[in-house]
């Protein structure tokens, strides 16, 4: 099919030769809502143009690439002041001494069938707006993240032929379901943007790693992973529980576009009994160097981006023996953290018709050889800080960390420790930890945070963000 193009916004004067691709062309909404009360305070528009193209039926923006100007604004966006250099930890917190050993109600209801307690249940009109600027950025971080689903989840339609999709075994259904959940993300980010009101981040221009079909679900299968954890690492510490809820009603679709492209890409799709939550500044670290560049003016964001981890025999999911994954990073497709694993090898499972061995698209996959195991020698070679990244190349990866002596695996309800052994400056090694949750639920499984730290701190899903001024590198594992 021939491609048309089609103007979705007033096209200005080409940018000059050399110069940064133009950033896409936002549409300020005329309000943000009718239960946001505030009113609207539309900006000028931003300079640039959006342009879609048109192919095989799919719309997606003109360019995809890097960032090639000179960034104007350097670092994570400040506050006034910044008050001590981390948290210190606290005791429990002295109200929190409730426990019921009757189990019946142990205080007067407000109304029938009320029991006494919860936040928001006084009858108090709902105000769907951040309340501080903790959810601010967190929201904003979010809204970042939808942006760049929107125009990921439409990319590879337009960028694969017919043939491509067949070859990779998913037929015109499947790529109707992922159109299906671009548009849920055109509803995401719309409820963010009112959420946060006029100074809502706008979308940008994004630069992706993959050049195959398996290579952009791989990629989709982690980019939302982060986008899932990262969410259910804060939403429980926002100040506003009105924001807290609507988020929680679109996080719980991307938990389910999640596991569609663990599907498509023949893996488990559910892997873990409990999903994992991330601080803020993980997530923001696994998505900034996908960023290419954003409008001028776009509202910044405050979290930190950590140096990169890469582990070097992270499993290659396309592989008939995952096991036989190279031991020295080249099987995966670049060297951005969530980058997917190379799907065009010759010892390839994507179109094996065997039980146990098979990686095709399916409801679900039994691997005899699994991707990971207790046990395993994972190799790791990590950047030192002061590496520029995210949007316009603008924020630099940072670390408050000193010489790393552990490895963390934060999955499930768990943040486990194994020790790491360095063989140079930046490169070293541990062995996969064994552990359990509950039963004969392995914590370690699926895709998943791994990092290296200066210290075994003791921490649990609401605190983990007190690990990070001890993280000296961020990666994502593959261990199921």
């Amino acid at each position: 099919m021939s491609s048309r193009i089609i103007v979705a916004a007033a096209l200005l004067l080409a940018p000059a030769l050399g110069a940064p691709a133009p950033a896409p062309q936002v549409t300020e909404p005329a309000s943000f809502g009718p239960d946001s009360q505030i009113s609207a305070s539309p900006q000028s528009s931003t300079t640039g143009y959006r342009v879609e193209v048109v192919e095989n039926g799919y719309t997606s923006a003109t360019y995809h690439g890097p960032y090639t100007g000179t960034p104007t604004t350097i670092g994570a966006v400040p506050g006034p002041t910044t008050l001590a250099a981390s948290i210190a930890p606290q005791p429990l917190n002295p109200t929190a001494t409730y426990y019921n050993s009757k189990g019946v109600p142990l205080n007067p209801m407000p109304a029938p069938y009320t029991p006494a307690g919860g936040l928001g249940t006084n009858g108090s009109l709902p105000r769907y707006m951040v309340e501080s600027d903790f959810d601010f950025e967190s929201i904003a971080l979010g809204l970042y993240q939808e942006w760049i689903e929107l125009d990921l989840f439409h990319d590879g339609l337009v960028k694969f032929t017919d043939e491509e999709f067949a070859a990779a075994g998913l037929d015109a259904e499947a790529r109707s379901l992922i159109e299906f959940m671009a548009d849920q993300e055109s509803g995401h980010a719309t409820l963010l943007t009112n959420m946060l009101g006029e100074r809502a981040p706008k979308e940008c221009v994004y630069d992706y790693p993959y050049t195959t079909v398996r290579e952009w679900i791989d990629f989709m299968q982690r980019l939302t992973r982060f986008g899932e954890s990262g969410v259910w690492g804060f939403i429980n510490h926002l100040d506003s529980r009105e924001v807290g809820q609507l988020l929680a009603q679109s996080i719980a679709t991307e938990a389910r576009q999640q596991q569609i492209f663990r599907q498509m890409s023949g893996l488990t799709p559910m892997d873990v009994w409990f999903e994992n939550g991330w601080p803020q500044s993980w997530s923001w670290t696994m998505l900034a160097p996908y960023i290419s560049y954003c409008p001028e003016n776009t509202t910044r964001l405050a979290w930190q981006n950590f140096p990169t981890l890469h582990i070097l025999n992270n499993a290659n999911i396309n592989r008939y023996s995952p096991n036989d994954t190279a031991q020295d990073g080249s099987e995966n497709v670049g060297p951005r953290i969530a980058d997917p694993s190379v799907s065009n090898i010759t010892a390839s499972c994507e179109n094996l018709n065997v039980t146990g061995y098979g990686c095709g698209p399916s409801v679900a996959h039994n691997k005899s050889e699994p991707l990971s195991f207790p046990g395993k020698k994972v190799l790791f070679q990590w950047d030192a800080p002061g590496q520029a990244v995210g949007p316009n190349n603008s924020y630099v990866t940072a670390t408050s960390a000193s010489m790393p002596k552990f490895v963390g695996w934060s999955q499930q309800l768990n943040l486990t420790y194994s020790p790491l052994t360095m063989t140079s400056n930046n490169t070293g090694y541990t062995y996969q930890p064994e552990g359990f949750v509950y039963g004969n639920d392995g914590i370690i499984n699926g895709t998943m945070a791994i990092m290296l730290t200066d210290l075994d701190l003791f921490v649990t899903p609401f605190n983990t963000s007190m690990l990070n001024p001890h993280i000296v590198a961020l990666g994502m594992y593959q261990a199921g």
